[in-house]
């Protein structure tokens, strides 16, 4: 059976998971915030991750005229209640991903390998190294990329690392060069789960305020403590193990 996602709220809101709505989302879940007073108390903490994604404008009581001006800029205009007085009106709209400078750690994931490639190919057609090295570790760090620069008639050999990587569900973007083509291989990474006990980010009470990871360091030892052997017993014998991924795929670089 297909696995249900539980529906995003306020509460599980974070900075990765906010780029999984959509506008509409946002007033369904600051509905729902109307009748809970301990999350209209952190609309602000709430407001500043939905802005990692959406530009978010509050026009407070705003004519009819204001919120047709935003709605014709593709805002998504409704009321919304911030706190116990009476409600204001939030103009809304999801922030695009057109540009490499747009891609961050948090969004990387949220795009397709063709969508990336379509960037990719509008940075002034420069090709791989064109990008600078802060937003090709960006990039790596939600997909497996993989490069090669060949003569035309050599790129489509059969057999070759061409067809091998489109075989094995790699989408690949063609530049030209002279009489040489550039291919770039793009391959959607699956999302990790990291092996730490996570607290959560969202909870007022820890002082946190944004969705940083947590580790569970509390029964640590002190790297000044002895270790006697003879201490453990069935009722204090703790483990813990790291869970590795295993990488069985190389970069492959062909060349002439």
């Amino acid at each position: 059976m297909p696995v249900v996602k539980k529906a995003i709220t306020l509460k599980t809101l974070t900075k990765h998971n906010v780029w999984d709505i959509q506008e509409n989302d946002i007033f369904r879940m600051m509905a729902v915030a109307e009748r809970d007073a301990e999350v209209r108390d952190m609309i602000s903490h709430y407001a500043g991750i939905i802005r990692v994604a959406f530009t978010l404008e509050d026009l407070g009581e705003a004519s009819a005229a204001v919120k047709g001006k935003y709605e014709k800029m593709g805002y998504k205009v409704g009321l919304v209640r911030v706190d116990d007085k009476a409600k204001t009106t939030w103009a809304v709209k999801k922030r695009p991903i057109v540009r490499v400078t747009d891609l961050t750690y948090e969004n990387i994931q949220h795009i397709s390998a063709a969508k990336l490639l379509e960037i990719i190919d509008k940075n002034f057609g420069g090709g791989w190294d064109s990008l600078s090295q802060s937003i090709q570790d960006i990039i790596e760090s939600g997909f497996d990329i993989s490069t090669t620069t060949l003569p035309k008639d050599r790129l489509h050999k059969p057999g070759g690392m061409y067809d091998k990587k489109v075989k094995d569900g790699y989408d690949v973007l063609e530049i030209n060069k002279g009489g040489w083509v550039e291919a770039i291989f793009a391959k959607l990474k699956p999302q990790s789960i990291k092996p730490s006990v996570l607290l959560n980010a969202a909870d007022p009470l820890l002082g946190i305020d944004d969705d940083d990871d947590i580790r569970d360091d509390y029964n640590k030892p002190d790297e000044d403590d002895d270790f006697n052997e003879e201490e453990i017993t069935e009722e204090n014998y703790r483990t813990t193990f790291e869970i590795s991924t295993d990488v069985d795929e190389e970069v492959e670089d062909e060349v002439m």
